[in-house]
């Protein structure tokens, strides 16, 4: 038959009176035939007046774990359906009464995970003090009774247990899928299912040992898939929060009063936008197995009315402080989520309004945390971009007191974002072959979560633009043809820049001639350098970065030198800090300017901060002399400061005043220094083959005419002479007139 299958049937009495407690509906072998289909499992389910399900047996039958046994032969009348005294009560039906009864067909992942009982006698009023009952017994003897029946909230049943007669009501039934049958929130009861009981005061019944009867399942599923969550790059970050904030509510609760643990109550989400923090937040919210969690936008708690904010603050807390005051250690966990953290918690005093209101938040919220009252049944977890912002008692133990960074990803952790973002495309069939994801993967250095989505979108935008008649929009598109190809890929990169990239501009303007071979001191020079960036890949966990000081006469190439090592070095981030970069006039602008610059560079595993001219940096002049003394002291901190654990740091400094450097002590914060020097006649005559712009004959000559001259002097008069000598910027073919190259160099080193 098909499960379709409808059955109008009659109501009678049971038999048995020992059959009143077993929850079953009984009906003959020729109505239970009607439903069955070859092959299932679920002939013995079935909806029964549209109330709840029944397990509907034939004759008198019994779960075993074996299997389905007969326990009784006798048989009942075709189309009457037996439910005992108790299940006609409960399901509303009686002697008599007419009920439609259609087959059940239980959906994937039926089982429950999670079941609430609200408990009490079958005659109230019998007791007259409390009755203990023992959760765990009573949880392994329901089970073993109910076991493979569906339950629906709801719906009323009756057990005995230990001579007294009870009836439970189902408050609540979370399955494995989280879904709803029809509506209707169901499942089946399985081995697993955990089951917790509720019981008011006026019943008297007592509920003992309820937290040793929880199988501590707080998640729903038994293993993580995070790419399923849509989580990439974060397994690590997710490994460590489960670590410190769950795994002690996991293990059996007696197993951790053992230890004499206290469960955390807070954890902290800090990075820079974009990677993730709030995505992983929102989603270990979706796997927990308990109360929905609460997700509060830092603002939204704001009010102008006076107290309505701290008000805002204890209501979040109310469930919480409800559940725990009527069930104590048997509470659920109650997780809250605070988004922009910083926007309600900042530091108290640091703010200017006159309101005190952030200050009262903060109170508010540690007294909630972790006051005379504190709640054990609760877990905040806080996100914020300004971890620096935020109150510092809010962020000790007891309170937020687990801090994870949810950094930008790396390598192997943007292939598997980009696995997330590409999975429908490339199922669908939208992917073209030529598609090389860990290609893109090992392109998009320091791009964040966010970055890398926005990168998917706009190759998609791509493609589809491509399919598009903009003359005809209506025109009908052909789906076969959309495929997003390779070369959408790298259009979208050149569209979508990441926030805490290399300055490649920036480096290039810093050496607009190039970088030429400028002989065998200069490359020994670049050499040494490079083999410190090759350190610094190498270099483990922990210590000051490693810096280095290229100092020389004005002029000498150190700029150009420190970038090209900048852009050699392939680093996901390369900043350079220069006089024309430094944003304001005042000192506070920019000592903060170079402050992001380092906060930044923490953000990336591999970094290169370049301090160009640190003389002009800290405004040095040689009347006085007079200089910056709090960028001075910014630049001593950030050269001896330890990166955070998973950076690593170079800093390259440029200066033509060494000697300025060591009286103010920055020299000795660079670990190597190398002197940059000025081009001597050979050199000279290498850097002239290379432009080639004299002929054969005059090269010798001109490079007789230069020694100890810096190269940014050489490329000035070589300018010089080529707006004298004609078209030399025009045509590669022309040559410098030496007389003239002579003259411009007369002129440009008289002055010297």
């Amino acid at each position: 038959m098909e499960s379709t299958t409808v059955r109008t049937m009659t109501v009678t009495s049971t038999p048995e009176t020992h059959l009143a407690f077993t929850n079953f509906a009984y009906c003959s072998s020729a109505n239970l035939r009607q439903f069955a289909v070859p092959g299932t499992a679920d002939l013995f389910l079935a909806n029964v007046a549209d109330v709840f399900i029944l397990s509907l047996s034939y004759p008198f039958l019994n779960y075993t774990n074996e299997g389905i046994l007969i326990c009784y032969g006798v048989e009942l009348e075709s189309g009457l359906v037996d439910c005992s005294f108790f299940s006609g009560w409960h399901a509303r039906v009686s002697t008599d009464d007419t009920v439609t009864v259609t087959r059940f067909v239980p959906p994937e992942n039926f089982d429950l995970t999670l079941l609430s009982l609200e408990l009490e006698f079958v005659k109230k009023g019998t007791k007259t003090k409390n009755e203990e009952v023992d959760a765990v017994q009573l949880s392994t003897q329901l089970k073993r009774k109910f076991i493979a029946q569906v339950l629906t909230v709801g719906q009323r049943a009756t057990f005995e247990y230990h001579g007294t007669n009870y009836v439970f009501t189902v408050s609540r039934a979370v399955t494995e899928a989280d879904n709803l049958s029809n509506g209707i929130e169901r499942g089946m009861i399985c081995e697993d299912t955990y089951i917790v009981f509720e019981a008011s005061n006026a019943t008297g019944i007592k509920i003992m040992n309820q937290r040793d009867a929880a199988t501590s399942k707080i998640f729903k599923e038994k293993e993580f898939n995070l790419e399923s969550l849509g989580i990439g790059g974060l397994k690590q970050e997710f490994v460590n929060i489960f670590r410190r904030a769950f795994a002690s509510r996991v293990f059996p609760p007696h197993t951790w009063n053992r230890l004499g643990g206290k469960h955390v109550k807070g954890v902290l989400l800090y990075g820079p936008p974009g990677t993730g923090k709030t995505l992983l937040a929102r989603q270990i919210g979706k796997m927990l197995n308990r109360k929905e969690p609460k997700i509060v936008n830092g603002p939204e708690v704001l009010s102008k009315f006076v107290g309505e904010t701290e008000k805002n603050v204890r209501d979040l807390f109310a469930d919480a402080e409800n559940d725990q005051r009527s069930l104590g250690e048997a509470s659920d966990l109650h997780v809250i989520i605070f988004d922009e953290i910083d926007a309600i918690c900042k530091a108290r005093g640091s703010s200017r309004d006159g309101t005190g209101v952030h200050d009262s938040i903060v109170n508010q919220l540690l007294t909630k945390i972790d006051g005379v009252e504190a709640l054990d049944n609760i877990l905040l977890i806080g996100m914020t971009n300004r971890m620096d912002m935020l109150d510092e008692a809010l962020l000790r133990p007891g309170r937020l007191e687990v801090h994870i960074e949810i950094g930008l990803p790396d390598e192997a952790g943007r292939l598997e974002i980009l696995q997330i973002h590409t999975k429908m495309m490339k199922e669908n069939s939208f992917l073209a072959p030529d598609v090389n994801r860990q290609e893109l993967a090992a392109r998009t250095k320091n791009y964040s979560g966010a970055e890398l989505e926005g990168v998917v979108k706009s190759a998609m935008s791509y493609a589809l633009n491509r399919n598009l008649n903009r003359e005809d929009l209506s025109k009908p598109v052909d789906e076969e043809n959309i495929k997003v190809t390779m070369e959408d890929f790298l259009h979208a990169l050149s569209e979508v820049k990441t926030a805490f990239g290399a300055s490649t501009k920036d480096l290039e303007v810093s050496r607009p001639n190039g970088f030429v071979d400028c002989g065998d001191r200069q490359r020994l020079i670049y050499e040494s350098v490079m083999f410190l960036v090759e350190r610094v890949k190498a270099k483990g966990r922990g210590g000051p970065p490693v810096t280095c000081l290229l100092h020389g006469p004005s002029g000498s190439g150190k700029t150009a030198l420190a970038a090209t090592i900048g852009i050699d070095s392939e680093f996901p981030y390369v900043k350079i800090v220069s006089a024309e970069t430094l944003n304001g006039p005042h000192e506070s602008q920019r000592c903060a300017h170079i402050t992001k610059v380092f906060e930044d560079a923490y953000k990336s595993p591999l970094s290169i901060v370049i301090l160009d001219n640190i003389e002009r940096l800290l405004h040095y002049t040689e009347i006085g002399p007079r200089f910056s003394n709090e960028t001075t002291h910014t630049l001593l901190k950030f050269l001896g400061k330890t990166p955070p654990e998973r950076s690593k740091l170079l800093v390259l400094g440029t200066t033509s005043e060494l000697t300025f450097l060591k009286s103010v002590g920055l020299r000795k914060a660079f670990s190597v220094a190398y002197s940059v020097p000025l081009l001597r006649t050979e050199d000279a005559k290498k850097v002239l083959e290379q432009l080639s712009v004299f002929s054969d004959d005059d090269i010798d000559e001109a490079a007789q005419a230069l020694n100890d001259i810096p190269i940014k002097q050489l490329y000035t008069v070589i300018g010089m002479a080529a707006e004298r000598g004609g078209r030399f910027k025009d045509s590669v073919t022309e040559k410098l007139n030496i007389t003239h190259f002579l003259d411009c160099l007369e002129e440009v080193t008289a002055y010297v």
